[in-house]
């Protein structure tokens, strides 16, 4: 072999009359004894040119010369056969040639891929019958991944092709290297011609990737009203989890992604079990997490509960601890449709800075901190803001033993440690308590105020024993004291207002503001609780 003009031009003169479709100069080379298996610096040879470029008549003179039978077959260093090249390119008169001269209608490249499947990707109908009709394989690969023409077909949206594949036995159930099926790729790149064409021919709308996954799912997921609605019409099951260690379904999918439209089908079908069972999903979770709150107003709206079960999938113990890292919108659309506040809600507020916010919780009914819970407040930074929040805990009944532990009293402000020593019996402690506070007076900076050496006032028992009896559910608010037939003093003596003046708390700002301008919040009772909506 003669490799001197292996690289003239990138290819060989033979090479470039191929290319030109200079058929004269080609038979004049020939002739003269050139090669015509000499390849450029792609492994192209003088066949390739011709066979890419759609010269037949030059590609014909070559196969006459062809120095040895396997010349037709020759691959580029791609793994790229002339019957390839003509293919992807639509070259129908040299996809005849190279066929009538016996050319491997199945042949396949180093990624195993067929002609077939380059003219379907490129959607040359005409070379697409014509290698049918010398045999080409129907359900042949494309790569490793098993990916065959009909898949292309529905990818490229050709809904003309994948009628002629399917009326030469393509099997609509072929499967690649994930489980996918066409009928799969038509649902996710909403190609709703060739979905339609699939269901005709008996494509099974409940087929499931290796993932789990169904058409439905993914149509969801990918925001193609139209294929959803055609899926569940033909019996698509909106049922059928994707991952059973996240249990997604359709409807969780179409939350996540904010496709609104589609969450309108899907609701009437959907099993509800899906939003309280334990280790299931409530699709309330995936409104939240996506970031769209029309969703979660859409799904609230319909009847789910704003309280749904612990969300092991994205580590949350309720949707307002997940609402609480997506912004206030959804906080206050779970408020809107009467979500139940508890403990931990008034440490997330504490944890995200939203004094206003835990204000209006505390009035709105929350529940107040449990043992747990106040030992997450505890583990908070928050002794220079304290002004913005103990006080109001503390008027709400909550008792401030519970978060006099060791680490609490080391670190709080001095001021606020005294501020919850002034709601307590100082002098009936518990004793490992007093052991702590004897040991941090001991080893700290802190000067408790002098009374605190003597024993409460006959006065402040019977305002602590009345506070008591009164419950935190009527101490929330103002109200119910100043309505006790009661002189003002009386009153502001129950409501501390001695205590909040000495450590400079002016009440005013105890009150409940706007949490955020513009944003209304839902009414507040006089018991501190709203009225629950009814689903």
């Amino acid at each position: 072999m003669d490799f001197t003009e292996a690289y003239s031009d990138r290819c060989s003169a033979v090479g470039l009359a191929a290319r030109e479709g200079n058929v004269k100069h080609l038979k004049k080379l020939i002739k003269q004894g050139y090669s015509v298996d000499v390849p450029d610096n792609r492994g192209w040879m003088a066949i390739h040119e011709a066979a890419f470029h759609n010269k037949s008549g030059c590609l014909k003179l070559l196969l006459h010369a062809a120095p040895s039978d396997d010349y037709i077959r020759a691959k580029t260093f791609e793994g790229t056969c002339p019957l390839h090249l003509s293919a992807s390119r639509g070259s129908l008169e040299c996809v005849a040639v190279l066929l009538k001269y016996g050319a491997n209608p199945n042949e396949v490249t180093k990624d195993v891929t067929t002609p077939l499947f380059l003219a379907v990707e490129n959607g040359h109908t005409d070379v697409i019958r014509l290698l049918l009709h010398h045999g080409a394989n129907v359900n042949g690969p494309h790569c490793w991944s098993e990916w065959n023409s009909l898949h292309q077909a529905c990818f490229r949206n050709y809904p003309a092709i994948l009628k002629l594949l399917l009326d030469k036995g393509a099997n609509t159930e072929s499967e690649d290297d994930f489980g996918i099926t066409p009928l799969f790729i038509a649902a996710q790149y909403g190609n709703l011609e060739c979905l339609r064409i699939l269901i005709s021919y008996g494509a099974n709308v409940n087929c499931q990737a290796n993932d789990r996954a169904t058409p439905l799912f993914i149509a969801a997921q990918e925001g193609h009203g139209a294929c959803v609605e055609l899926l569940l019409s033909k019996g698509a099951d909106p049922n059928l989890y994707c991952d059973e260690e996240e249990w997604q379904l359709p409807i969780h999918a179409a939350a996540q992604m904010g496709h609104r439209n589609i969450l309108r089908f899907l609701l009437p079908v959907t099993d509800r079990l899906c939003s309280t069972a334990e280790g299931k999903l409530s699709p309330i979770y995936s409104a939240i997490y996506g970031g769209h709150e029309n969703c979660l107003d859409l799904l609230l709206e319909e009847g789910y509960s704003p309280d749904a079960q612990t969300c092991p999938v994205f580590g949350y113990r309720s949707p307002m601890s997940l609402a609480f890292t997506k912004g206030l919108g959804f906080i206050l659309i779970l408020l809107k449709y009467g979500v139940t506040l508890h403990g931990a809600d008034l440490g997330l507020c504490l944890f995200h800075e939203k004094f206003s916010l835990f204000q209006y919780f505390l009035k709105r009914g929350c529940r107040l901190p449990c043992n747990q819970d106040a030992e997450e407040i505890c583990a908070l930074d928050l002794q220079h803001q304290y002004k913005e929040w103990l006080p109001s805990l503390l008027l709400a009944g909550f008792n401030p033993v519970s978060l006099l532990c060791k680490s609490w009293i080391c670190s709080v402000n001095n001021d606020a440690l005294n501020l919850m020593l002034e709601f307590t019996d100082w002098k009936r402690l518990p004793w490992d308590v007093e052991q702590i506070l004897s040991e941090h007076k001991r080893t700290s900076a802190w000067v408790p105020c002098s009374h605190f050496e003597l024993f409460p006032p006959l006065s402040h028992l019977c305002r602590l024993e009345i506070r008591s009896l009164l419950t935190s559910d009527r101490l929330r608010s103002d109200q119910f004291i100043r309505q006790l037939p009661l002189p003002t003093g009386l009153q502001d003596y129950l409501l501390f207002s001695d205590v909040l003046a000495t450590h400079n708390v002016a009440r005013s700002s105890l009150t409940l503001g706007e949490v955020h301008e513009g944003d209304a919040l839902p009414p507040v009772g006089i018991s501190g609780t709203t009225e629950r909506r009814r689903t």
